[in-house]
């Protein structure tokens, strides 16, 4: 099992899950992340390590081959909105070219049977009928919508004229322990009631959007790569997965500040600009094909992400607590 983007939110804990299945488990690694929860799970012994970047064909076909690798998950993006808007042609050359790569060299290795790509809702752009399904046009605008399009309609493109047993995961936005991207709404609206501060909102707060556990990212993942093995036919296809529960950026605030007993107010700034106004995601087809269905509540969810952040600090207090002082 070979997967890229192994350090990043969904990565770490993919990786997790599939050790705890069995399953031997190669990563590719560009940087080194301490503070990841691949590595502060300590999982690190328990998979093997190949460090490069995504976009070096050459690294992974020498990996794919020298390992034997016949599943490969590809999850490895620059995932910031905030990012790719200040700098569009390294996240286009991460998400696009990194995924042309992945594929080619998944294509000249004669033992890859399944590959599951991680696209996202953003690949669908905005749209004016809502939810999107999988029939829904990719149509990206900014940045990062742009790049998620782009490779989506890639990993489409070796299925169908290369016969390449690739099929398309589209989520939400994803949430749970091990986000340290504190610009995100849930950690950093977690970290600031942690701290006695009010959230901070950067939009106006009635932006619309699919919120997905970690945990049941991971699983949508792994179940649509076992069907892949199943069910060779499902080659070319794309799969939403979604709780069907779209929130506004006020209400999950509101949900985490319930979850954690606080009567503290967020701060609406009203500064987000080129995002999408609504999206959210129909899952009706993953149900039906795959048999998907969450694991998670999103009260239940919640509960948990809130007591890994608060292990999180707790940690970081004691650490700092026990350093030297030099004087």
């Amino acid at each position: 099992m070979f997967v890229t983007g192994a350090t990043g939110l969904v990565g770490s804990w993919l990786v997790k899950r599939l050790l705890d299945e069995g399953a031997d488990v190669v990563a590719l690694v560009r940087d080194w992340v301490p503070r990841s929860e691949l590595v502060s799970a300590g999982l690190l012994d328990r998979l093997r390590i190949v460090r490069g970047d995504v976009r070096d064909q050459e690294t992974l076909e020498r990996a794919l081959g020298e390992y034997e690798i016949t599943t490969v998950l590809h999850l490895a993006a620059q995932t910031i909105v905030g990012v790719a808007n200040r700098n569009p042609v390294s996240t286009l050359d991460a998400n696009v070219r990194g995924t042309w790569a992945l594929l080619e060299a998944c294509r000249r290795s004669p033992l890859v049977r399944h590959v599951v790509i991680a696209s996202s809702d953003k690949a669908y752009g905005d749209q004016k009928v809502l939810p999107y399904r999988e029939d829904t046009p990719v149509a990206g605008r900014h940045p990062y919508d742009v790049s998620k399009s782009c490779a989506d309609l890639i990993a489409q493109m070796y299925a169908v004229t290369y016969g390449l047993p690739v099929a398309v995961t589209r989520c939400g936005n994803f949430y749970g322990g091990g986000d340290l991207n504190w610009n995100r709404l849930v950690p950093g609206t977690i970290r600031s009631v942690l701290r006695g501060e009010r959230p901070i909102i950067r939009s106006d707060g009635r932006y619309t959007r699919d919120y997905l556990y970690v945990e049941d990212g991971a699983r949508a993942y792994m179940l649509l790569a076992e069907q892949l093995a199943a069910q060779p036919s499902l080659a070319g296809e794309v799969f939403n997965f979604s709780y069907e529960r779209p929130l506004s950026v006020v209400e999950m605030v509101a949900k985490i500040l319930e979850v954690m007993g606080s009567d503290l107010q967020p701060e609406i700034r009203n500064q987000a600009s080129h995002e999408i106004r609504d999206q959210y995601l129909d899952s009706t087809r993953a149900k039906q094909i795959l048999g998907w269905r969450p694991a998670f509540t999103l009260d239940a969810s919640l509960r948990g992400t809130v007591a890994w952040y608060e292990r999180y600090f707790a940690t970081e207090r004691g650490a700092s607590r026990s350093e030297p002082v030099h004087g």
